[in-house]
């Protein structure tokens, strides 16, 4: 029987991922122009904080990624760390927060992309960007491409994530480029001293920073498609070498960029890239310019989603398969060999929150909402991958996989590397619970807040002990028979 036959649903998928796909996959992922804005509208602080985050943040976190990609190369990441380290049960809460965190991160992510893509339209068609008809109607139609794209095959849709890698990094480079000339030639908008970037730590801060964390977020996304890349050993820690330092040194001169061509008082946090691309044209003489990056966007955007779209999905898939969600999650497409019905449940709950959490909200404070849930899910399993990569470390067959990338510095290296993560993001789940300044009304943010992440959670529970007695009950058939 050949492998696309095979009755295990796993073996029918197709290694269609090259080291250059799971690059521009990760940039896809990872970069978002909207957290640069983020960045830019919380002021000049944000230098220090972007050094701060990719120090004790995202460089032990590469670390951790890499050594358990390259020691467990298989489908489900994060889902199939946790159940090794510490049994079903907390497999199963790690796979199921992260993947209901996209309910929350897709409709935020939706937004703030469509938001960029206005700028298509030149900067008189910039008052889009607040026009809440347009975003909604632009988000469906964003979702909509990306899925179908990732349901017809991983080969299809790894072409949106390299359009999407691209798409992202060029108009950054293009504000890097653009800001650098602005601030030579006629001087920066904004003033930046030795005093102004350290952090100023007071309550805005302290919202914020959940935020820049989660911007570096997303490596462990192609981790869920391990059984999808061609010689994952040796992809993954190229791949993850070459997108974390591209990602670490474009978020810093991004938001340098950004910041001498507005002040940070005017940056919308979703679309503020393209606003200052716009006004930097503009002053220029050059609006083409702007539009190009902003047609650029919509190409990264669209990548951006379906990067998420395609690993996520992969996590109730391989739950599925473990019978802890309905079987129907666990089934492959019998022409596209993806997992369809993942896929698909995944978009609609999406679109459904989207539409929810407009009411008596405005643009930005529901946006705020959407960021703020997904960072609370994200980081849920994030703390289980912590944990993991320590009680891992003292597993025999560690030293014994020669094909596996460790974290240097043996069993202590990975203390350290895990437990400045877990700090992190332990922190970031904290401090996400602090409403921001602009919510309409605080105590409706903090319900819906609330909320919506305990909902989910007590859904998963449900699930898992339906899955649980379901199992029991096979079993015991099995035996009488």
């Amino acid at each position: 029987m050949s492998e696309h036959n095979s009755s295990d649903p796993k073996k029918q998928l197709r290694r269609a991922i090259g080291p250059w796909d799971l690059l521009l996959f990760n940039v896809a992922s990872v970069l978002g122009p909207r957290w640069i804005a983020v960045a830019a509208h919380n002021g000049t602080s944000s230098v220090s904080l972007w050094l701060l985050a990719a120090t004790f943040f995202f460089l032990p976190t590469t670390y951790i990624i890499a050594e358990l990609s390259t020691r467990f190369p298989e489908e489900g990441g994060l889902y199939t760390w946790s159940k090794k380290a510490f049994g079903e049960f907390h497999g199963f809460v790690a796979g199921w927060t992260y993947w209901i965190y996209t309910f929350f991160y897709f409709p935020g992510l939706l937004i703030a992309s469509v938001a960029m893509c206005s700028y298509v339209g030149g900067s008189g068609a910039a008052h889009l960007a607040t026009n809440r008809t347009f975003l909604i109607t632009g988000s469906f139609i964003l979702l909509f491409f990306a899925v179908y794209l990732n349901m017809i095959g991983v080969g299809v849709g790894k072409w949106l994530q390299n359009a999407g890698g691209v798409g992202t990094y060029i108009p950054l480079l293009m504000l890097v480029g653009l800001g650098g000339y602005l601030g030579f030639v006629h001087g920066s908008v904004t003033h930046f001293t030795w005093s102004n970037i350290r952090p100023a730590w007071n309550w805005d801060t302290l919202n914020f920073w959940p935020q820049i964390a989660f911007a570096f977020g997303g490596l462990e996304l192609a981790s869920a498609m391990s059984e999808e890349i061609r010689d994952p050993h040796r992809t993954f820690p190229r791949a993850i070498l070459g997108s974390g330092i591209s990602i670490v040194l474009i978020y810093i001169a991004g938001t340098m960029a950004l910041l001498a061509i507005l002040p940070p008082g005017v940056v919308d946090p979703k679309s503020g890239v393209f606003g200052a691309l716009a006004s930097g044209s503009t002053t220029l003489h050059m609006a083409w310019f702007g539009i190009f990056a902003a047609i650029l966007v919509v190409f990264g955007n669209a990548g951006g989603v379906g990067a998420t779209v395609a690993g996520v999905a992969r996590i109730p898939f391989v739950v599925g398969i473990d019978r802890y969600m309905p079987a129907a999650f666990g089934k492959i497409h019998p022409r596209w060999k993806t997992p369809w019905i993942s896929i698909l449940v995944q978009a609609g709950i999406s679109c459904t929150i989207l539409l929810l959490i407009q009411l008596n909200e405005t643009v930005n404070g529901a946006y705020q909402i959407l960021v703020d849930a997904a960072t609370i899910l994200y980081f849920i399993p994030f703390v289980y991958m912590y944990a993991a990569i320590i009680r891992l470390a003292y597993r025999a067959d560690r030293a014994a996989n020669k094909d596996a990338v460790l974290i240097p510095g043996g069993r202590l290296g990975v203390w350290i590397a895990g437990l400045m993560g877990l700090s992190i993001v332990l922190a970031a789940i904290g401090l996400s619970f602090v409403p921001p300044a602009e919510a309409a009304h605080k105590w409706l943010f903090e319900l819906k807040l609330v909320g919506g992440t305990l909902g989910g959670i007590l859904l998963g529970l449900v699930l898992y002990y339906r899955g649980v007695r379901a199992k029991r009950r096979e079993a015991a058939q099995s035996a009488a028979g």
